[in-house]
């Protein structure tokens, strides 16, 4: 029986995974052959387990025939299954029932919908490891590492991540409530999220100029199906106009297929050094290699961020420690295991952690994260929040919004004074010299249309390039 290897996350349609999920989801399969076949876990499974499997045909029994009301026979199974999985702790092991792997097990090469953010299973914690690219959460202004505290009014204490996932993800037009909290933030802050479709469309390039030289530029936004074929032809266009330099942007690139980051490093990694290593349980392990034999005659610099996991992590740490190309940005989300999705004969699938990856050295990123080679963060206003006025923001006010509105001013150049929450009279004036340039009235007070313009203008001033300082920073290495 052929085994099919879900890539290190699985993803899907909120898209909610860095090895956690996204609600809509696909699963990111590929059978590169790093484990035995499927007769041997089954083998294993009856010789290791039979001397328990009396006890728990006890209680099935018991349960069956005593328990006061009459139990479906399905939901007890699925939930013994459920229980021995949970008992591994482990956010990235999970058992699917049929109706929930059927909901997830959607075509890669679709859309999808939902609000387009990957989450994980952090500490207990559903925790937002990347919003995607101009989707609908990265527009409310989520964030990496953003915890969800409740949906909908429901609060996520105890909930497995595929019941969070489910209860995240809805029909295009509709709106889920998160409440989360932020890290540095004072109180846990409400986002309404507007559901929509999520085109899974996963390379974007462009050519740059920079100190006179011509720069390729190409972001990964996943790793999909066609990735590496996308990858390949932009780069081979790029090439073919004689490009001197590249810069790879795998930021928020929450990971995908195994098969579509090694076939994107056959392209860059020379064999004199793994692509990656994959280590089984024993301790036992296996160097990936390429067939390359001659780098690139380009220098190559890759961004990262805390929402580059996974698969982008694996790219990167390739990238870095095999060729010696920079990294440039901030400390990687730190996932550095494999998983398999094996499915169980009636539609229903246990996806379970069975391998580490490690980079080429042997260094296991799990929890860790791959470190930049030029550290670089973004300018504050970059990480804001959603500027919620629920009543005028005026002097005298002290309190989590004002520091927001703050942020924003700062960052646009309008010098409130101070960020610390206070509405002085200093962040009047700040307030009213954006209210001139913005035509509003001139009140120096926040209401919600100047909160909206606020949020537009931070949001614009993001999507600007020279406001990019990572970009900026890899242009000008990759050109020097």
């Amino acid at each position: 029986m052929e085994r099919k290897w879900l890539a290190l996350v699985i993803t899907g349609s909120l898209l909610t995974g860095a090895g956690g999920t996204y609600a809509g989801m696909k699963w990111y399969e590929d059978s590169p052959g790093y484990v035995k076949n499927q007769t041997d876990l089954s083998s294993h499974s009856k010789t290791a387990a039979m001397p328990d499997m009396t006890k728990i045909a006890q209680a099935y029994d018991l349960i069956m025939k005593s328990y006061v009301k009459k139990v479906d026979e399905h939901q007890l199974v699925d939930g013994a299954i459920q229980g021995m999985v949970s008992t591994l702790k482990d956010p990235y092991s999970v058992y699917m029932d049929a109706q929930t792997a059927a909901q997830f097990n959607e075509s890669l090469d679709s859309s999808f919908q939902g609000i387009g953010a990957e989450v994980t299973l952090k500490d207990g914690n559903i925790v937002i490891v990347s919003p995607y690219k101009d989707s609908p959460a990265e527009k409310a202004g989520l964030k990496p590492n953003d915890q969800i505290l409740s949906i909908n009014g429901k609060s996520t204490k105890g909930e497995d991540l595929y019941q969070a996932t489910k209860n995240i993800r809805g029909k295009k037009g509709t709106t889920v409530t998160l409440v989360i909290m932020r890290e540095g933030a004072q109180a846990p802050i409400t986002v309404k999220v507007l559901r929509d479709e999520i085109p899974v469309n996963t390379v974007n390039g462009k050519m740059e100029k920079s100190n006179g030289k011509a720069i390729g530029y190409i972001q990964i936004t996943q790793f999909a199906q066609n990735t590496a074929a996308d990858f390949e032809k932009e780069l081979k266009s790029m090439e073919a106009q004689h490009i001197k330099g590249l810069i790879i942007d795998v930021r928020g690139n929450p990971g995908g297929l195994l098969t579509s980051v090694q076939s994107i490093l056959d392209n860059f990694v020379t064999s004199s050094k793994p692509l990656f290593q994959i280590e089984e349980r024993s301790g036992q392990r296996e160097k990936i290699y390429s067939k390359l034999k001659t780098k690139k005659p380009y220098p190559i610099a890759v961004l990262v961020d805390k929402g580059s996991a996974s698969a982008s992590e694996i790219l990167a740490g390739s990238l870095k420690e095999s060729e010696g190309y920079a990294l440039i940005g901030e400390t990687t989300f730190g996932k550095g295991t494999v998983q398999q999705a094996v499915p169980m004969g009636d539609g229903s699938t246990i996806k379970l952690t069975m391998f580490k990856w490690l980079t080429p050295d042997g260094n296991w990123i799990h929890h860790k994260g791959v470190t930049p080679t030029i550290e670089v963060s973004q300018p504050d206003y970059f990480g804001v929040s959603p500027l919620e006025v629920n009543k005028e923001l005026l002097e005298d006010m002290n309190n989590n919004q004002v520091q927001t509105a703050q942020k924003m001013l700062n960052g646009l150049g309008y010098a409130p004074g101070r960020e610390d929450g206070y509405f002085d009279n200093q962040t009047a004036m700040a307030v009213k010299a954006f209210q001139t340039q913005s035509n509003i009235p001139s009140t120096g007070i926040i209401d919600t249309q100047t909160a909206r313009s606020l949020e537009e203008a931070v949001m614009n001033a993001v999507k600007n390039e020279a406001n990019d300082l990572q970009l900026q920073v890899a242009l000008k290495y990759v050109a020097k």
